[in-house]
């Protein structure tokens, strides 16, 4: 201690030696870009239930997907969204004609560039780049924005910010034949994708069909606050659907479940339920949504509850002390039930030590600390094998 001792008496030091628990960060905050003829435009804002979304964006009348998307959010269980009103595609500035030609004029400003966005430094960013700032978002959706253009930005956004997770929409009629030609988003493990449309009741327009990102959002949200973010978001009732575009057979989906293309059904006496839980990566690893969004958790967590180790003194001690802290939040995990293993060694490992630290690392200023994790995955295919039992024969045959 550099602490001078003067004159003789007791004195009494606090020293930090207990452990530093890692907090779980929230899974569930959603943002939604969409277009609206009212309310702000290109600013975030934090909406916590539907009141406050017509507050200030208006109800049904104002905006094609995105008042549905949200209502449908917060009625299927979601609690926090930050709405971006990316402006009227409509009302963007139109180019004028060359003189002496005859041609309709042509809109200078597309569609996808009002989501896409521009980033024009701080408080002036538009569509996804102004959710760069928030740190708490974890879904990203862009109600029946189904351009291949934009669906590649929001996956992006997700990839690039890496903890978030994207809903995309099919298109709302499927072109040019069945099911098999549904067209698919580009390779991502950060976005699920998602069919039909469902029909939903609208005050103005009677039954009309809507995207199902809005709705899966909040199912994701429901799901995690009921069984935690480790159970696949499937299986679940679409509460606010009172029908679907398309009904998707047990062979048809046969098609569609390879691909990634997660599908909603109506099953009789059951409901319309979300019938599918993968992402559209084609890494077997990263297959599962839940797996995905387990990791984002996991990896945001740590990332956050480990910065008092910048600038710590790197030896042994330091090392022993990441291992603890790191080790019992995995436990978390595993008691949770969100890791594989009866056991926590068969569940996952910390390694924080003079092997994965040697000098050459030390000496760059780096501390490594090497973590698996064994994730647990959702039971996608039930097979039970029945047989006939011979009559007073051995059962065991």
């Amino acid at each position: 201690m550099a602490t001078s001792y003067l004159s003789p008496g007791v004195y009494v030091e606090e020293v930090d030696r207990g452990t530093k628990p890692l907090d779980m960060v929230g899974t569930s905050t959603a943002a939604f870009l969409g277009e609206c003829n009212i309310g702000p435009v290109n600013r975030p804002v934090l909406i916590t239930n539907w009141s406050q979304f017509t507050k200030h964006f208006g109800d049904f009348q104002n905006s094609e997907y995105l008042a549905h998307a949200v209502y449908g959010f917060f009625n299927n269980g979601g609690a926090r969204a930050f709405v971006v009103n990316v402006g009227s595609w409509e009302e963007a500035p139109k180019a004028e004609p060359k003189e002496g030609v005859k041609e309709s004029p042509k809109k200078a400003v597309s569609r996808a560039a009002l989501y896409i966005g521009s980033d024009n430094g701080p408080g002036t960013r538009t569509g996804l780049k102004a959710l760069e700032d928030i740190e708490e978002v974890n879904i990203v959706a862009a109600p029946g924005q189904t351009d291949p253009v934009i669906q590649d930005a929001v996956l992006s956004h997700c990839e690039n910010m890496r903890y978030r997770f994207a809903l995309l929409d099919s298109p709302e009629v499927i072109e040019k034949g069945g099911v098999d030609k549904l067209p698919k988003p580009r390779d991502s493990k950060y976005g699920g994708y998602y069919f039909p449309w469902v029909e939903v009741y609208d005050p103005f327009k009677g039954n009309i069909f809507q995207p199902p990102s809005g709705y899966m959002a909040g199912i994701y949200t429901r799901n995690d606050a009921e069984r935690g973010v480790h159970k696949a978001p499937a299986n679940e009732i679409i509460r606010g659907a009172i029908g679907l575009k398309y009904s998707i057979s047990r062979s048809e989906q046969d098609l569609l479940n390879p691909k990634g293309i997660n599908v909603i059904r109506n099953f009789p006496n059951r409901g319309i339920r979300v019938w599918g839980a993968r992402t559209i990566s084609s890494e077997a690893s990263w297959r599962y949504v839940n797996v995905r969004r387990l990791f984002n958790m996991a990896e945001q967590s740590i990332e956050l509850g480990t910065h008092w180790v910048v600038f710590e003194p790197n030896d042994q001690r330091l090392w022993k002390r990441v291992t603890r802290d790191v080790s019992a939040f995995l436990l978390r995990l595993w008691r949770q039930g969100a890791l594989f293993g009866q056991t926590p060694e068969e569940a996952f490992y910390v390694k924080c030590d003079e092997e994965t630290n040697p000098p050459e690392v030390i000496d760059a200023g780096q501390l490594i600390c090497e973590i698996g994790m064994c994730p647990v995955k959702p039971a996608e295919f039930i097979i039970f094998r029945i047989g006939q039992m011979p009559s007073g024969g051995d059962v065991s045959e």
